[in-house]
């Protein structure tokens, strides 16, 4: 084959098949190269996020939600449902669904867009050549202007569990359960071992959560950690942390579990199933050449500036294999970034202000610095806090747990974080996000009408909380 191709992105997930349709829109004559079989060996783009991440277990979130409201909450509504049943393969086959329908819809919309797909493999040679082998092993050289990598992140394994069948199992497996394990292990209490446990344990489950550090959530605001901890030990979720697993045996349909507690001891737990969620590494072996120039550290993440460029003109990285948080927003608006930059368009992104959420209920969502980090560097600040308790649409809706706190600089008043735990986090974290974006004050936020009632509210209550004007709570700062 020997057309030329102005940009070849390598990876089709929320990095790579944005930048394409991006780079397409601009002009650029693109390609895409994405690997993923389906379960039946079906070629399929959008990479982990939309087949087996954000998209799949989102669907079982909200599908778990919703039978554990109506179990156990409907009936401060005055609604009666009698006995409720959960039918776990109607649960699965929605989820499966919803994959379908939007990995199709990016197929059509490279359609429309114009962007050539390629299903197989990529690796990045030479003078910015590309060489593709297809899934029946045919190979072939592609020419191109640019490249840009996008090839994501694979799960962590660990040697004392290594994944067996369908009984110890990774974020993958957990997805694809056909019946609710009546002993759920999840080792890692992250956020996929959070919401993975948190969708089997609403169904049923008797979960246990094996943590190795000492603290709980150490990436959260420690206030909305300790939230989250009292939360979910009343949701039953078994967190124990300072525990370090260090061997597993499968005895027939359960496997026993071998793990250090915090003091030191050794104790056993026996699952029906076990997942494995303790992080996630880049993939990039065989992603490129001897020779291709592109350097990567020792962990395999790929070095690149703050426009994703990499040691060699023309190829950029994008997305789980570079510095920064593996998230799929983060590695799309990369992808838009580098696009702009190949077609001579002026593009940056502010990494400062780059959301995080954990899909559990309540849900965390934070954007900005945490109080242990600013204290860490020295930086005087000052809080707000206004709890949903006393939100009346949170009352209304009968879900008012947890808060939102904005910190902000103590001299400029500059909102310098924001975390939120409570319903409807995720969504309430881009007002923050956006007034961040534009350098915002707590008090510009304060002097923001907001609509009522909405649980919106809570951010600016928060808001104006941070110096002390606060109107539905009492406050502990004095007006000025």
């Amino acid at each position: 084959m020997s057309t030329k191709f102005d940009v070849i992105v390598i990876g089709g997930g929320p990095g790579g098949y944005v930048a394409a349709i991006r780079a397409a829109q601009l002009g650029l004559k693109t390609a895409c190269i994405e690997k993923w079989l389906d379960k039946e060996e079906k070629p399929r783009l959008g990479g982990t996020c939309l087949n087996v991440g954000c998209i799949p277990s989102k669907a079982l979130l909200d599908s778990s939600h919703k039978y554990h409201d109506a179990k156990a909450s409907y009936g401060v509504h005055g609604i009666s449902v009698g006995d409720v049943a959960m039918d776990v393969n109607t649960m699965v086959d929605r989820k499966d669904k919803i994959v379908d329908q939007l990995t199709s819809g990016i197929t059509g919309l490279f359609k429309a867009n114009g962007v050539t797909s390629f299903e197989g493999f990529g690796k990045v040679l030479a003078n910015k050549k590309v060489e593709f082998t297809a899934h029946d092993g045919t190979v072939t050289v592609l020419e191109t202007d640019n490249v840009i990598l996008a090839t994501g992140s694979v799960p962590v394994n660990i040697p004392p569990a290594p994944r067996t069948g369908d009984i110890i199992v990774d974020n993958e497996g957990a997805l694809d359960f056909r019946e609710v394990p009546k002993r759920l292990g999840v080792i890692g209490a992250g956020v996929i071992g959070l919401e993975l446990g948190s969708v089997w344990a609403r169904l049923g489950s008797e979960v246990v959560v094996l943590e190795a550090q000492d603290s709980f959530l150490s990436v959260c605001d420690q206030d909305i950690a300790k939230e989250a901890a009292k939360i979910f030990k009343k949701q039953d979720l078994d967190i124990r942390l300072g525990a370090r697993v260090t061997g597993s045996q499968i005895n027939g349909e359960e496997v026993e579990v071998t793990y250090l507690d915090a003091k030191g001891e050794e104790q056993k737990q026996t699952f029906d199933k076990l997942i494995v969620a303790v992080g996630r590494k880049p993939f990039t072996q065989g992603c490129f050449s001897d020779d291709s120039g592109v350097n990567l550290d020792e962990r395999g993440f790929v070095f690149v500036d703050e426009q994703c460029r990499t040691s060699v003109p023309g190829v950029y990285a994008i997305g789980d294999i570079v510095r920064g948080p593996m998230l799929a927003h983060k590695a799309s608006e990369e992808g838009v970034m580098v696009a702009d930059i190949i077609a001579g368009h002026k593009a940056q992104m502010n990494y400062d202000c780059i959301p995080s959420v954990i899909y559990t209920h309540p849900e965390l969502a934070w954007v900005g610095k945490n109080e242990q980090e600013l204290k860490s560097e020295g930086v005087k600040y000052k809080v707000g806090k206004f709890p949903f308790a006393a939100s009346g649409r949170a009352m209304a809706a009968n879900d008012t747990d947890g808060f939102v706190k904005i910190i902000a600089d103590e001299e400029t008043d500059r909102i310098l974080g924001c975390h939120i735990i409570g319903g409807h986090a995720a969504d309430l974290i881009a007002q923050a996000v956006i007034a961040m974006e534009f350098g915002s004050t707590a008090e510009d936020i304060a002097l923001t009408v907001f609509a009522h009632p909405t649980v919106s509210e809570a951010v600016h209550e928060a808001a104006l909380a941070v110096d002390g004007h606060a109107i539905h709570i009492a406050n502990r700062k004095k007006r000025k």
